[in-house]
């Protein structure tokens, strides 16, 4: 016997939605407001000399900032994505394996200022690169490796193994069922686990303090990778450190 007190599915399905959508304004809200705030009592602040070519302005740390994200992807994702398709497809189940996905889970948890000493050391002085936007691009691509590797495993892993199966008894070798079945359908999550790993390398400021930012330099656009630059993340530190306290 049905019972009468059971809600209608469209009505249940209508408070799911409902409350889904009253959870997004609930988490949305607070950051447009906080992006409204800023506007508000920074919008004054804002003047023609703080986008020119110079110690002051910001363009040189944006220019800086940009080539150092792109320099970084280059590294980080070739290799993060080749080692990903290794543990995925090749390696076994060995207690090797097992060891090196605990240290990528071990690696991704380590405090940012140790892989800045890590860069200065091996980097800077052990390879006499100086400071440089090639040594602080390998400091930040180590420091995203970890999440770069797990991601695009999880992503490569998350394929079902028929369409795997499939490509294989349609002749193909395990590299081409790899390259045109697996990378493909894989690739959305590999590219969501890049974008999360570059954020985070545009917004550290402390291997970039030991490996490759100067606050003032008398040519602040980089000419090559061998060049330091003027860091976004390190200029707005040192501009919030010398303001007067309020």
């Amino acid at each position: 016997m049905k019972s009468r007190h059971l809600l209608h599915p469209k009505l249940v399905e209508r408070l799911a939605f409902g409350g889904l959508w009253a959870a997004a304004v609930v988490v949305i809200a607070p950051v447009f407001g906080i992006i409204a705030y800023m506007f508000y009592r920074g919008l004054d602040a804002l003047n023609p000399e703080m986008f020119q070519i110079g110690t002051k302005g910001l363009v040189p740390a944006i220019v800086g900032t940009t080539a150092l994200v792109l320099l970084t992807a280059l590294i980080a994702a070739p290799v993060g994505v080749a080692a990903a398709i290794y543990l995925s497809e090749y390696a076994g189940r060995g207690p090797l394996v097992r060891a090196i996905r605990l240290a990528l889970v071990n690696l991704a948890g380590v405090p940012s200022v140790v892989y800045g000493l890590f860069g200065l050391a091996l980097f800077v002085m052990l390879f006499q690169l100086g400071r440089c936007l090639l040594a602080g691009a390998c400091t930040l691509a180590l420091l995203v490796l970890p999440l770069v590797i797990s991601t695009s495993e999880e992503a490569l892993r998350q394929i079902p193994k028929g369409l795997r199966e499939g490509s294989l008894a349609l002749g193909a070798s395990k590299w081409q069922t790899i390259r045109y079945v697996v990378l493909p359908n894989a690739m959305p999550g590999i590219i969501t686990g890049l974008i999360l790993s570059i954020a985070r390398a545009a917004g550290e400021t402390a291997p970039i303090l030991f490996t490759v930012a100067y606050y003032a330099l008398s040519d602040p656009i980089p000419k090559s990778i061998y060049d330091p630059i003027v860091a976004l993340p390190y200029q707005l530190f040192v501009m919030a450190t010398e303001m007067p306290e309020i």
